[in-house]
């Protein structure tokens, strides 16, 4: 798989982003890549999403032992935990031994229907099944033609929460790339307004390390969502 970024060349822009380190990367990959794993994105009905909806979000999620997807996502979402992949983020962050989730706990494919949100929230900093240090977000966006009015922009949030300093619209070809901390806070809280049928895609991919930074520290805890 062809990455079209020089992550070295991109880094001091990573580890500039305000209100915490991200980037946001139009056309890393080919379109024709892309094109190929939206072609087969699943429909509610064409397998077994998670279904979320409470107060807090309101989506359909990705569960590893029960949400059948076809050989070409399947290969799209082990490349992404390939070695590839890991050399590329670890150039961009500057975060050495990353280390992929096999799981896909919480990533995998998402999808969000009309009507649906996903509140503002700093996650989960402790991998369940693996006991390691969450450090690492990448979501894919697979929305063609998705206009502002739509909304489902990501928003990122500053550690007071006083007011969003990056709204990013989930666009075909749009990666974003960000540091997990218990204060980067981020969400989609508004609820989606594009029409019936159209619904808000995006691959989401989590990566871990053995240990963290002391300064970033914390017990382990849960998706911390805030008002």
């Amino acid at each position: 798989m062809k990455l079209h970024a020089d992550p070295q060349a991109l880094r001091a822009t990573y580890e500039a982003g305000d209100p915490f380190p991200h980037i946001v990367i139009d056309g890393l990959f080919d379109d024709a890549e892309l094109d190929a794993v939206l072609r087969d994105f699943p429909s509610r009905e064409q397998t077994r999403w998670m279904p979320f909806d409470n107060p807090r979000e309101k989506k359909l999620g990705f569960f590893y032992e029960s949400s059948a997807v076809s050989d070409r996502i399947r290969r799209f979402l082990d490349a992404m935990n390939g070695f590839e992949m890991l050399l590329f983020l670890e150039a961009l962050t500057g975060i050495d031994g990353l280390i992929p989730d096999p799981y896909f706990g919480g990533g995998g494919l998402h999808q969000i229907e009309p009507g649906g949100f996903l509140k503002v929230h700093a996650d989960f900093n402790v991998h369940p099944k693996l006991k390691l240090d969450r450090r690492l977000n990448m979501l894919i966006y697979l929305n063609k033609e998705w206009r502002e009015e739509y909304g489902g922009h990501l928003e990122l949030w500053d550690a007071e929460l006083r007011a969003p300093r990056r709204r990013i619209l989930p666009a075909f070809n749009r990666t974003v790339v960000f540091s997990t901390t218990d204060t980067s806070f981020h969400g989609h809280p508004h609820p989606l307004t594009s029409p019936p049928g159209v619904t808000r895609k995006s691959v989401s991919l989590y990566y871990y390390t053995a240990g963290r930074p002391e300064s970033e520290r914390s017990a382990p805890h849960d998706t911390l969502f805030r008002e």
